[in-house]
């Protein structure tokens, strides 16, 4: 292979450096200057992309730009684009702080990221944060404070105060079942009044008719807490002689009578000042039991029943 021009005059034949060796000089070769290969009659045409054409045939265009328009060549080897601007040409001067060519919209005026608006707005996110860790804190405080004053007001109350859970606690074991004469259950011979004056039950009421031989009043009691030893109370009226009738306790008799004594000390007929009470201690079991006193033979009855009541244990009072 020689170096010059083989005769071919195409672009692939054509050596560029052909005007360096004497056989290239000798065939006419020179420097290139405005294009082609420096060889007299070598291929200098310069065609739109897509237009060369090789044994006949065009080759296929290529697309067209998003605008319409068909991509300028650049120049040719050695020479530099038309189209080409150095930075520093371009408005606004070139440099690190120069617009880039091509940066923001086609014939607009560029406008980087908004760096001074995010840095603001990252400011005011920290410093709500901060103000609500503040005021969250702050409001903890006061709570506690708050809670802390609460607990040593009640502490302080509690212990200048009377002890009066003792009273409470020993008012609600004493808290028994009581009835009044007109709840009873009346046996035969007994029945309610209320003309005598003087009696503690509902409206005055009380039970007469107790003088008769079977006559009998009947207390079931309910809510008994435990098995021991109660007291039953009987507040009732009577004059002149001591009285006394059978108590009985769950089907049994108790003891040998119930004393009801005139510890009022009325005189004879005056039952409206011969109230008085008396008690008995009987065993009761944990529940339900059954309390009668009745008129029995020997018994002296001439009484008015007016109350019945327990308490726990043996007690006078």
């Amino acid at each position: 292979m020689t170096s010059g021009n083989n005769g071919a005059h195409t672009p692939e034949d054509d050596d560029p450096f052909g005007y360096l060796y004497a056989d290239g000089q000798a065939n006419g070769a020179q420097p290139p200057s405005g294009g082609g290969y420096g060889y007299p009659n070598s291929v200098n045409r310069v065609r739109a992309v897509g237009q060369r054409q090789y044994g006949g045939q065009q080759q296929a265009q290529a697309p067209a730009s998003p605008y319409g328009q068909v991509p300028q060549q650049q120049g040719s080897y050695g020479q530099p684009n038309a189209h080409y601007s150095a930075p520093e040409t371009l408005p606004g001067g070139g440099g690190a702080g120069g617009r880039q060519p091509g940066y923001g919209p086609p014939g607009g005026r560029g406008r980087g990221p908004n760096t001074k608006g995010l840095l603001i707005g990252a400011i005011a996110v920290v410093a709500a944060v901060v103000i609500g860790i503040a005021v969250a804190m702050a409001g903890g405080d006061t709570k506690d404070d708050k809670a802390n004053d609460a607990g040593s007001t009640e502490t302080e109350s509690s212990q200048s105060a009377e002890p009066s859970t003792s009273a409470s606690s020993s008012v609600s074991e004493g808290e028994l079942p009581e009835i009044d004469a007109k709840a009873l259950n009346l046996g035969s011979g007994a029945s309610t009044a209320s003309e005598v004056k003087g009696a503690s039950a509902d409206g005055g009421v009380y039970v007469s008719g107790l003088n008769q031989a079977g006559a009998s009043v009947t207390w079931t009691v309910n809510g008994i807490p435990s098995d021991g030893t109660y007291t039953v109370f009987a507040r009732y009226s009577t004059a002149d002689d001591d009285q006394s009738m059978t108590l009985t306790v769950n089907g049994k008799p108790f003891g040998s009578k119930l004393n009801l004594g005139n510890f009022a000390h009325a005189k004879d007929g005056d039952l409206e000042k011969g109230w008085t009470k008396t008690f008995a201690w009987p065993t009761l079991t944990k529940g339900t039991n059954t309390i009668s006193l009745s008129c029995q033979d020997g018994d002296k009855c001439n009484v008015l029943l007016d109350q019945l009541w327990l308490k726990k244990g043996q007690v006078k009072e």
